[in-house]
């Protein structure tokens, strides 16, 4: 009876367990979006702080870089088009995050940004209002007013405000979060399994990353 009632079970987990492991489809889980892909293997993921779909889906984007294979970068590029907040505060906390990554507190600043907008429901009306938050969690406030116009900043600030113009007016970004694995493949965020978001993106992800 016991060997009955383990068949059975394994029996009813086999759909689950392939429905996260794929398969997975173009059209349906993924768009082909260039004809040859990035020269090293790459996620990158364009979101707004402003998202609240981007705000949910921020602990699976953390989860997913820490299972990336050895080599693969995840690359986050900050958006300025939401209608929530001014351009220039929108490419403030572009900024702002440029520096954070680069001084070591990326995931602290981001989630207090994050945090300030989606649970605190506060505004960002100025600069002083961003640099309060990034000074909050952990920033030191003598690096942030020495370093966040410095050229490097501004050079990559430019960079995703260029890499967001280009995909927008290839119709490739449209909407946030989206992710582009390889710059080839654009992942059909609606196709995830909801019940199991989370390891369904990640296993989509890694399919991506390894076809040719």
């Amino acid at each position: 009876m016991k060997k009955l009632l383990s068949f059975i079970l394994a029996f009813c987990l086999v759909p689950a367990a392939l429905a996260v492991g794929g398969p997975y489809e173009e059209g349906t889980h993924y768009e082909v979006i260039a004809e040859q892909g990035t020269a090293k293997p790459e996620v990158k993921e364009y979101f707004s702080f402003y998202c609240p779909h981007c705000f949910a889906f921020d602990p699976y984007v953390k989860s997913l870089e820490k299972s990336l294979p050895q080599g693969t970068v995840l690359k986050k590029y900050h958006v300025d088009f939401m209608g929530q907040a001014k351009q220039e505060i929108q490419a403030g906390l572009t900024q702002a995050m440029i520096l954070a990554k680069a001084k070591g507190k990326g995931d602290e600043v981001s989630k207090a940004i994050f945090e300030h907008i989606h649970v605190k429901h506060q505004p960002f009306a100025s600069a002083a209002d961003i640099r309060a938050v990034v000074v909050g969690a952990g920033l030191d406030e003598a690096i942030y007013d020495k370093e966040i116009n410095n050229f490097v900043v501004k050079s990559q600030t430019k960079l995703m405000q260029k890499s967001q113009a280009d995909a927008s007016k290839t119709k490739v970004l449209d909407s946030v979060p989206t992710f582009i694995v390889n710059g080839r493949y654009k992942i059909i965020n609606k196709s995830l399994d909801t019940s199991n978001t989370e390891q369904d993106f990640k296993a989509l992800v890694q399919h991506l990353l390894a076809k040719p």
